[in-house]
């Protein structure tokens, strides 16, 4: 693997950074959820025990936020200033990028559009001292240990195991993404088709008064009843094309909705405040779906 520095320490080494402190981060994230959730929940976005958001996280902290060191206070208000600005950025791009949003703080006081929050960004100052003066040079005492061959090998094997694993779930998002609009159209045209078939039905019946019509005029001097069993015959013959088609869109969008959980099942089990960015309803049906099929 390449040597020139990145902020003056070896790209290898800086990516070995990267991946321990993406796997500290997934513990951490891991084990917090799992303790407030009562079950195990693996919140790594890859297939692999990594949160990337936290290596990248501490990379900032260590490269940037050094110099402001001997002035606390200031860096502090950096820390949770720069920190609270990269989620938010990771939040908001993995929203336009995959339409899911996989934490929302809406629920929490002084929170912007559920991306971040007060609480969360004061942890981040918090967090940026605990890496710099404690974890980070730990860390760096550690792997300054390994020798710059085998080093570079380790990173370069762990480079191509995160390469392959990204490509992966790149792959799920995109088929993740089909089956949600796959499912989406499918309710548009059930919508549609609900307007358009009833519209079908008073066209129909007038069509029958204007093509029967001095027939209809005999008919209801003759009685009422008549004219009214042919209106009931229209209706019901609109009534069970309705009912046919209807039963074609609903078999459709069981199928895709079959899809759609299998696509979606680990992003799911992993991120339980999950929620669709342009269409939030989705995905609680999407669970009542998973639920009463899985009663059955």
């Amino acid at each position: 693997m390449m040597q020139f520095p990145l902020f003056h320490t070896p790209l290898s080494l800086t990516f070995l950074y990267f991946v321990w402190y993406s796997f500290l981060g997934w513990c951490m994230e891991s084990t917090f959820c799992s303790v407030c959730q009562k079950r195990w929940i693996n919140r790594g976005f890859l297939h692999a025990p990594l949160c990337p958001i936290y290596g990248v996280g501490v990379l900032i902290m260590v490269n940037f936020f050094t110099p402001f060191v001997n002035n606390i206070p200031l860096f502090y208000v950096m820390a949770t200033v720069v920190m609270s600005a990269w989620e938010y950025f990771v939040g908001w791009l993995l929203e336009v990028t995959t339409h899911v949003k996989y934490w929302d703080y809406s629920h929490r006081r002084f929170n912007l559009k559920g991306r971040i929050c007060l609480g969360n960004s004061l942890y981040w100052g918090l967090a940026a001292y605990l890496a710099i003066f404690l974890i980070h040079p730990a860390t760096a005492h550690l792997f300054a240990k390994l020798n710059p061959l085998p080093r570079q090998i380790l990173a370069l094997i762990l480079a191509v195991l995160i390469l392959i694993d990204t490509i992966i779930t790149i792959r799920d998002l995109a088929l993740l993404s089909s089956a949600l609009s796959k499912v989406e159209q499918v309710r548009v045209q059930l919508e549609l088709g609900k307007m358009e078939l009833q519209q079908h039905i008073e066209d129909h019946i007038e069509e029958r008064k204007s093509a029967l019509g001095q027939s209809i005029s005999d008919l209801q001097s003759a009685g009422g009843r008549a004219k009214e069993m042919l209106n009931q015959a229209a209706q019901e013959r609109a009534r069970a094309a309705q009912e046919k088609a209807r039963a074609a869109q609903e078999k459709l969008r069981a199928k895709h909705m079959a899809e759609l959980a299998r696509r979606s099942a680990r992003f799911m089990k992993h991120y339980s405040a999950m929620s669709l960015h342009h269409d939030p309803a989705l995905l609680k049906d999407l669970r009542q779906w998973v639920e009463s099929h899985k009663a059955k």
